[in-house]
């Protein structure tokens, strides 16, 4: 039984009442130091490659194949932790996709043979791409309706900001201290991150859908009462409009439904080609510089980071 006064659409109508407050800010920090991890680990093997090419003898085959498990790994990652999200909630799902993105990074580096790294990026991948769609979905949802772009777009930053410090650490760590240095610098602070995002709480808009309204609404009296520091005052809900219905079902195949199918379409194709070129450079010049260019390991890796 909920308290009076506590029901879907007022609680949906608080949340877009409430301004953006150091409540938001900590959120977006936290899934975001997950999320800029999430584009170095993706991206680090890139930079190991030209070491363990000679090291391991690794043909170009080979370095396919390597480069591939992670993204098949993210691929079943994104599939597997997006519907654990709608079932378990927000929290613990990218939790644990950070833990194995951490724990297998840390794998990545104690790795001794080409099996061995294959597997842990593999299953890297898992926790890559469980974390990515997420933590977007959390931080997309924390927002209220009015200025969201705004908001969700200051988080999306910190990916390719990720995947340039990978580049940019990857071109002095590897020729420092060994290819395994740049896993070592994506796995440890992962661990911490983890711990921190576990701590987070709970999307109130994904409690409200599940029908945990008591949950939802001790969520968003800590949203109203960050806001309450700032203003001086608790927010009104006079200018929300909570007339829709907050808990409706949606099922995959709304994506190709007629009022949907054209923009999917769009953005399926756009997101393929631009990481098909993207992902393809970023991941393969720094041993094309190595081996076909034959520039030494410190200019190949320092040539990439720049790209």
């Amino acid at each position: 039984m909920t308290p009076a006064g506590v029901d879907a659409s007022s609680l949906i109508a608080r949340i877009e009442s409430v301004p953006f407050s150091r409540w938001h800010s900590k959120a977006r920090v936290i899934m975001g130091s997950a999320t800029f991890f999430d584009a170095f680990n993706s991206l680090s093997l890139a930079f190991a490659l030209p070491i363990l090419i000679g090291l391991w003898h690794i043909s170009p085959r080979q370095s396919g194949l390597l480069i591939a498990s992670s993204y098949a790994g993210q691929l079943a990652g994104a599939l597997l932790f997006s519907w654990l999200a709608e079932k378990f909630g927000r929290i613990p799902s990218a939790t644990a996709g950070i833990a194995i993105m951490a724990v297998m990074t840390l794998g990545c580096a104690i790795a001794r043979n080409f099996a061995a790294l294959f597997a842990c990026r593999f299953v890297q991948g898992i926790g890559i791409g469980g974390e990515m769609p997420v933590a977007a979905a959390y931080i997309s949802e924390l927002s209220r309706a009015r200025g969201r772009g705004r908001f969700f777009l200051l988080y999306e930053m910190i990916f390719p900001v990720g995947l340039m410090a990978a580049g940019q650490l990857g071109a002095w760590l590897v020729p420092a201290f060994g290819w395994q240095a740049i896993f070592l610098i994506g796995s440890i602070p992962c661990l911490i991150i983890t711990f921190l995002v576990a701590r987070l709480p709970e999307s109130p808009r994904w409690l409200i859908s599940k029908g945990r309204l008591l949950e939802a609404s001790d969520v968003v009296k800590e949203m109203e009462a960050s806001a309450a520091l700032i203003s001086g005052t608790l927010p009104s809900a006079s200018s929300a409009v909570p007339n829709r219905d907050p808990v409706r079902g949606t099922r995959w195949g709304e994506l190709l439904a007629p009022a949907y199918r054209s923009r999917t379409l769009i953005v399926w194709t756009l997101w393929f080609c631009a990481y098909f070129i993207a992902n393809g450079l970023n991941n393969w010049l720094p041993s094309l510089y190595n081996t076909v260019y034959h520039l030494g390991l410190r200019p190949s890796l320092r040539a990439a980071s720049m790209m």
